[in-house]
């Protein structure tokens, strides 16, 4: 009987099921974006000090990757922080990192090795710089420390570029002025609390587990940071350029903050990798990040800011290609 339906009909039949098999392609994409098979291999992750951001939400990605990358072994490395980081991604310890963008323009302007194969993924979230004392402390500006015992964080640490820069802001040579501590924020809230140090640096997201369980147990306060001196920095050129003047919103730790904001520097953090890393895998890493946010966000408070619409926001980096790949798949 098809052979004498009319043309009209038969045009209609074929256009019917040519919408038929659109559909159905619109609808395998929607299930399997990426491609037919999810990448397998094996990745390396640098993350960060215990009770910090950065490690927190490097397990908590491993575990979203698992989901959608079975076959994807998924190695973290602990580390002291930005520096550190960024150097293991550019020679190639590590292929996936979290670092701050004033660490990664920093190695850039010291054409630190392999610094021409980095490339973005995704803007993140914002680090915070917190630097705490306890609440009857005397140090009421970061002037105040002079002759005191400051923690300034490990020497690769994105904490420690930051404490160097703004304590030479306000007029202090952080070798001679100060008692500089290497303690990171695994060890810092513990020897404030029994009086080893007078004051702590730390830059993070917020909250920080390691500052917010000391401001359980112990009295504690931030130290204001002024925005006349990030102006100050902003002078310096070059990587200051990433810090700005912000408020730490009261919410973020209402013990220490008795429904206060707090007058501080903020610094974007970025996720990164290099130039050989694998098309492939990024565009799917990067959209495991994108899609995770929620479900990391519900314990690492820092991730739901993580968004589509700034992920693609890297600089001082180039995007890598699959990650630029993502980003179009998804651009309404």
């Amino acid at each position: 009987m098809s052979a004498h339906l009319p043309r009209i009909g038969r045009r209609r039949a074929l256009q019917g099921a040519a919408v038929g098999v659109v559909t159905l392609g619109l609808l395998l994409w929607w299930l399997l974006p990426l491609g037919e098979q999810p990448p397998r291999g094996r990745i390396t992750i640098s993350t960060g000090t215990a009770s910090g951001v950065y490690q927190d939400y490097g397990r908590r990605l491993r575990t979203a990757l698992a989901k959608d990358m079975p076959d994807l072994t998924v190695r973290l490395l602990s580390s002291e922080g930005s520096q550190e980081n960024v150097t293991r991604v550019a020679t190639g310890e590590a292929d996936f990192t979290i670092a701050a963008a004033d660490a990664v323009s920093t190695y850039e302007l010291r054409h630190g090795p392999g610094a021409e194969r980095l490339r973005g993924v995704a803007r993140l979230y914002d680090d915070y710089v917190q630097l705490v004392v306890p609440r009857d402390s005397g140090i009421r500006s970061i002037a105040d420390l002079r002759g005191k015992r400051v923690a300034i964080g490990p020497p690769e640490s994105g904490v420690r570029l930051i404490a160097d820069r703004l304590l030479q802001a306000a007029g202090i040579d952080p070798g001679r002025d100060i008692e500089p501590e290497a303690d990171g924020i695994a060890r810092a809230p513990g020897r404030l609390e029994h009086g080893a140090i007078d004051a702590f640096f730390w830059s993070g997201g917020l909250p920080t587990n390691g500052v917010r369980q000391l401001a359980e147990s112990f009295p504690v306060r931030f130290v204001p940071i002024d925005a006349d001196l990030v102006a100050t920095l902003h002078r310096d050129g070059g990587a200051t350029r990433y810090y700005r003047a912000t408020n730490m919103p009261e919410s973020a730790y209402p013990t220490m903050q008795n429904g206060a904001p707090v007058a501080t520097m903020a610094v974007s953090n970025l996720l990164i990798t290099r130039t050989d890393v694998d098309p492939r895998l990024t565009e799917w890493l990067t959209r495991t990040v994108i899609k995770s946010r929620d479900h990391i966000g519900a314990h690492v408070h820092s991730a739901q800011l993580v968004d589509v619409r700034t992920a693609i926001y890297t600089d001082p980096l180039p995007l890598h290609q699959g990650a630029r790949h993502y980003y179009r798949s998804v651009k309404p």
